[in-house]
């Protein structure tokens, strides 16, 4: 008994009446008893390999986050907008990498969270007077624009914090606040870390 060969007849292929010509081909090859062989001891194989990879079960996973200090809740939330009044007149885009918050000039503007002031710019053209906060896990916060600056550089904030006043200094066309969010140095969607 001769071996069968490996691949279907291609006669065989153009003969048969059902199907197009490449769904014959792999019905064909797939009936094939070498075919059939194959893929059955794959598939055991791995079956067998598999059953000797460990899995962590519940209980392991508990174990493993077992933490011995004590965690401290608080009832704060983590991220805010830098305005009480939340109207976005431009949103972000690859030539505008920030959203502006509409207002009044002399609206305070508050820090999106807790961190410190890591630099503040006075600027006659581009973003006016600026203020760059920095917070924890390499997220920054740019806000221009403003009309007065009432932080220092290297000073803590908190969210309660009035880091200066709305206005159109710079670059501006009418008040408004443009607000930037930088993590580990590249600038983000403001929106997809803001509340909603």
């Amino acid at each position: 008994m001769g071996r069968e060969p490996f691949l279907p007849d291609l006669g065989k292929v153009f003969r048969a009446r059902k199907g197009s010509k490449l769904s014959r081909f792999f019905r064909l090859f797939f009936e094939k008893n070498n075919i059939k062989k194959l893929i059955g001891t794959n598939f055991i194989a791995l079956v067998i390999a598999s059953s000797f990879i460990p899995t962590a079960t519940k209980t392991q996973a508990i174990e493993t986050n077992n933490i011995s200090t004590p965690t401290v809740l608080t009832t704060e939330s983590g991220i805010q907008f830098p305005v009480k009044r939340i109207m976005i007149t431009q949103y972000y885009h690859f030539f505008h990498p920030g959203i502006d918050l509409d207002g009044v000039t002399g609206d305070p503007i508050f820090p999106i969270s807790a961190g410190y002031v890591e630099r503040v710019e006075y600027s006659a053209f581009g973003y006016g007077k600026a203020i760059l906060v920095s917070h924890s896990s390499g997220i920054k916060s740019f806000y221009a624009h403003l009309s007065k600056v009432n932080v220092t550089t290297g000073q803590k904030v908190d969210k309660e914090t009035k880091l200066g006043e709305m206005g159109s200094t710079g670059r501006a066309f009418g008040d408004h606040l443009h607000l930037e969010i930088h993590e580990n140095g590249k600038p983000i969607n403001p929106l997809t870390i803001l509340p909603n």
